[in-house]
């Protein structure tokens, strides 16, 4: 992912963000394949270097990662679509404004150890369901369920955090794309 210095985020900031979006896209390159392995899905930040989650058992990915076990967690968050003539320079014509993205998006380049024994698994399940759902009942006592799975524990090598938002146009340039934004998004309510 290209991040200029303007887009870039500190490396706290890219893993509040990721806190505040858990749910990712994984990927897993493998070796010698024509496409690395993309799964969506649900995870945990158990810390600011480990990656808690579990996947279906027949899931693609497991080969992949005990082929590579590098692989890399990408969360995105909102994002929008800047007119060209909302970015146009004041004097100049609406019309040759150039358009753009404005969106958050983080990659963490992990070390991944997948979690096999009965007793792994749960430790994930029970720190994920208590982040996401901390009345639902032990996963101990859904022995079929722990079959069906296996953990992943992502080690974090790297953070890549990127906050496109014009970071490099002045204040003023930014304020005056955000009301239009907001304009828009007004009449489409």
């Amino acid at each position: 992912m290209l991040i200029h210095p303007w887009d870039a985020g500190s490396h706290e900031d890219s893993l509040a963000f990721v806190r505040d979006h858990q749910f990712g896209t994984l990927i897993a390159a493998g070796c010698d394949r024509d496409v690395p392995v993309v799964v969506p899905t649900q995870f945990l930040l158990a810390d600011d270097s480990t990656v808690l989650l579990h996947l279906a058992r027949p899931n693609p990915v497991w080969k992949a990662i005990e082929e590579n076990p590098r692989v890399v967690l990408s969360v995105t968050g909102p994002w929008t679509y800047i007119r060209g003539e909302w970015r146009a320079e004041p004097g100049t014509d609406p019309a040759l404004g150039v358009p753009t993205t404005y969106y958050s998006a983080v990659q963490l380049i992990c070390t991944a150890e997948i979690v096999t024994d009965d007793e792994g698994k749960l430790d994930v399940l029970r720190r994920q369901l208590a982040d996401l759902e901390p009345t639902l009942g032990d996963p101990a006592k859904m022995s079929r369920l722990l079959s069906g799975i296996r953990g992943l524990r992502l080690a974090v090598d790297e953070v890549r955090g990127k906050f496109k938002y014009d970071g490099h146009k002045s204040e003023e340039h930014r304020e005056r794309v955000q009301r239009a934004v907001t304009k828009a998004k007004s009449v489409l309510s």
